[in-house]
């Protein structure tokens, strides 16, 4: 039995890289930024994330750089050849199967309102 569960929560580093093929399917790119806590203080990892299908229509539609999303996917790694110098290269990328929208940065960053517009509390 295996076992190849990856659960990140964190800030999306750039907007969505979508690509549409003539099959009808749809698949977008992203990079995740993860915050590992260290003595003198946070160091962001980095992520690349594979979206699929409907998934990533969402993501798509919603989700920008700065966006704070969980995800829930497999590890994989991703092989080629580098096409200069031809060594073999390699990646790991999460291949997600969950994405939450968990809010934006300008989200967070935005001061609260009674509702009328004009006032902080």
């Amino acid at each position: 039995m295996g076992l190849n569960i990856v659960t990140l929560v964190g800030r999306v580093g750039g907007d969505p890289d979508v690509k549409y093929f003539e099959s009808g399917s749809v698949v977008c790119n992203l990079t995740l930024a993860v915050n590992r806590r260290t003595r003198n203080s946070d160091q962001p990892d980095w992520f690349s994330l594979e979206i699929w299908g409907k998934t990533a229509e969402i993501a798509a539609n919603y989700v920008r750089k700065g966006s704070l999303i969980g995800v829930t996917g497999a590890l994989k790694f991703d092989y080629w050849k580098d096409r200069s110098t031809g060594v073999d290269r390699s990646k790991p990328v999460i291949r997600v199967e969950r994405l939450d929208l968990l809010g934006s940065k300008r989200d967070n960053e935005a001061p609260m309102t009674d509702g009328y517009g004009d006032e902080e509390f």
